[in-house]
């Protein structure tokens, strides 16, 4: 759970970012993924955000998007969501964010079919029973206080046999805990992955590009922090991750579902809980 004095330093972070970026040229906040092995071809609009974007498409990958209706929680600018709407063709694709500055920017920026935002809280969502079919979640859920509530609304939200899609980060002595919800959850885990090395890798590579946005972007006095924030190399958070402090994680869920063969294959993935 994040303390109060990080949730308002990050709110402020937020509203600033909406404030003075017009154009959308931050349109991804998380820490991206690179993989040598697994390099995705991009076009020239989004190779600038190669390594964020490679984190979506991983979590998603394995799972049939097309025709399918798809909600991303804590979906911040948008920029996610309009990779795998363009990608993957899903039905519909919805954007809930509790901050309305972001959800707003979604909504005037992105112009693609079947895709819109809405304001809403992760623990308490806006939404129908049983009426999505994917739901993904990145580099969020460490934010909320209260993530069985998060767990709760998600499995009522989403089909039977509906996949929940999560990447985020936890200290690592926070891990057993949050195992203990997903295990006390309905849900059943299908695959699982780390990705402490990928995640820092991105971050190497992908450096230079953060802290000309952040130098381009930041008065002063917020350089220092949003270094650290956008795991500039060498920070606290990059060395974090890097030294497996934090642990960078990938699951995959399924509602009412069993592992079978004829599940879909999570190819790097681990079948099983550790």
């Amino acid at each position: 759970m994040e303390n109060p004095i990080k949730k308002f330093i990050f709110r402020a972070l937020y509203w600033y970012i909406s404030a003075v970026d017009k154009k959308g040229e931050i349109i991804f906040l998380n820490w991206g993924y690179d993989d040598h092995k697994e390099r995705i071809p991009l076009g020239k609009k989004d190779e600038p955000n190669r390594y964020p974007i490679q984190l979506y498409h991983r979590l998603v990958r394995d799972v049939e998007l097309s025709g399918k209706h798809i909600v991303e929680i804590g979906c911040g600018r948008g920029g996610g969501l309009s990779y795998i709407a363009r990608t993957f063709s899903p039905a519909s694709a919805l954007g809930v964010d509790l901050e309305k500055r972001a959800t707003d920017f979604g909504n005037a920026h992105y112009r693609i079919d079947g895709m819109r935002f809405l304001q809403g809280d992760a623990q308490d969502l806006p939404l129908q029973d049983e009426s999505c079919d994917v739901v993904i979640n990145v580099e969020s859920s460490h934010r909320y206080p209260e993530m069985p509530k998060f767990l709760d609304h998600v499995y009522r939200i989403l089909k039977p046999g509906g996949y929940f899609l999560i990447t985020d980060f936890r200290r690592t002595e926070d891990m057993p805990a949050l195992w203990n919800l997903f295990n006390a959850s309905d849900f059943t885990l299908i695959a699982q992955k780390r990705i402490n090395d990928q995640v820092v890798q991105s971050l190497t590579n992908d450096s230079r590009r953060r802290l000309d946005l952040v130098n381009r972007y930041m008065p002063a006095i917020l350089k220092k922090p949003v270094y650290n924030f956008a795991g500039i190399k060498d920070s606290k958070i990059y060395k974090s991750i890097h030294s497996g402090e934090l642990e960078y994680f990938m699951l995959a869920f399924k509602k009412n579902g069993i592992a079978t063969t004829s599940a879909p294959q999570f190819s790097g993935y681990s079948s099983t809980l550790s």
